[in-house]
């Protein structure tokens, strides 16, 4: 049974929620090369930033702020027809340098101690997989956490995200789709919960977003076949 350690933060909603309130889960890295300064700022009153749980690099688990309130993670962000989803959600911290830095692999003590809180909150607040999100998914202009090193595909076998199923046999062409199927994607990537604005038209951060997610061997923007067969999987499955 792994311990829980309580190092509270100041930065959160003083109101608390109601638990049928809390439908996602949202992953973060701190971007952050030093653990300690990380919990600092998540901590500290001027930063204005907070998260329900920081899971230290050895496996630590950290509890910052309690369920029942409203943490401020999420910032400016969209899913489906939810904006801003501070208070629809439990914000979740991993410690990683992230792009600005080295961005280093996730250790395996740290993904188990993942895994084990993620499991416990999904049953605790009856949280679909689907509505285990990264924080490039819900603000993709100006995030790429917690990035393509992340072990979204091993967590999905544990039921924490959602993953595709396609032949291994299928081979795919790596130039862009045609106009007609752009669109098809747009409409795909709408359905699974991406926000298209302008014109139903995505941005290329949206695209790259999705990739960092499903497709991390390529991360241009560009919309190809295997983009396209991905995302008609996912909605196909009916994980949208």
């Amino acid at each position: 049974m792994k311990k829980f350690r309580a190092i509270y933060s100041i930065n959160f909603d003083k109101i608390p929620r109601s638990p049928k309130k809390i439908i996602y889960l949202i992953f973060h890295y701190t971007g952050m090369a030093s653990e300690k300064k990380a919990i600092e700022r998540l901590t500290s009153k001027s930063s204005k930033v907070s998260c329900h749980y920081f899971i230290k690099k050895n496996g630590e688990i950290i509890n910052m702020v309690p369920d029942k309130f409203i943490a401020w993670h999420a910032g400016i962000s969209n899913w489906k027809n939810h904006k801003n989803l501070n208070d629809k959600s439990i914000g979740i911290e991993i410690q990683n340098s992230g792009h600005s830095g080295k961005y280093e692999r996730f250790p395996n003590k740290q993904i188990k101690s993942l895994l084990f809180l993620s499991k416990i909150l999904k049953r605790k607040y009856l949280i679909k997989s689907k509505n285990v999100l990264g924080h490039s998914d819900i603000s993709p202009d100006r995030k790429k956490d917690p990035g393509e090193k992340f072990p979204w595909k091993y967590l999905a076998k544990q039921k924490i995200g959602i993953w595709y199923n396609l032949p291994k046999n299928l081979k795919f062409r790596d130039t862009e789709v045609l106009t007609k199927e752009k669109k098809i994607f747009y409409f795909y990537l709408k359905k699974i919960g991406y926000c298209i604005q302008k014109k139903s038209k995505p941005s290329k951060s949206v695209v790259r977003a999705f990739q960092r997610r499903y497709r991390s061997k390529i991360i241009n923007g560009k919309i190809d076949k295997e983009c396209l067969e991905i995302a008609k999987n996912l909605v196909k499955r009916g994980l949208n």
